[in-house]
C-alpha cells in the first residue's frame, strides 16, 4: 500500500542528534529500512520536516514504520494512503457509468 508519510521533527531533539553527530547514521537507518519510494526534505511550522513516499504490506505496518520516527526522533508523523496516476486512472475505471 502506497502511502505518504509527512513527518515533522522535534527541534531540541534533532539539536541534540546534529551535535552529537549521530542524525546522519539515524537517518541512513531510517531511510536504509524504509526504502522510500520518494523523500524531500525541508522546513514546515518552524521544524525540519520530511515527506515519504513508502510502500507499506499493509495497516499494520504503520506501527513499525511510525514508531521509529516517535522514539528516535520525537517526530510528529501523519500517514495518508496515495497513489500514482496509473492507480487513480485505474480506480476512475471501476466506477459505474452514469
Amino acid at each position: 500500500m502506497r502511502t505518504l508519510l509527512q513527518i515533522e521533527l522535534d527541534t531540541e531533539q534533532s539539536n541534540k542528534l546534529i551535535s552529537s553527530g549521530s542524525i546522519q547514521q539515524t537517518m541512513g537507518e531510517l531511510m536504509g529500512a524504509l526504502k522510500p519510494e520518494a523523500a524531500y526534505f525541508y522546513a514546515a511550522n518552524g521544524h525540519r520536516a520530511m515527506t515519504l513516499v513508502v510502500d507499506l504490506a499493509d495497516e499494520s505496518s504503520v506501527v513499525s514504520v511510525c514508531e521509529p520516527f516517535w522514539l528516535s526522533l520525537h517526530a510528529q508523523v501523519r500517514t495518508y494512503p496515495c497513489m500514482n496516476t496509473d492507480e487513480l486512472m485505474a480506480g476512475i475505471g471501476r466506477l459505474p457509468a452514469s
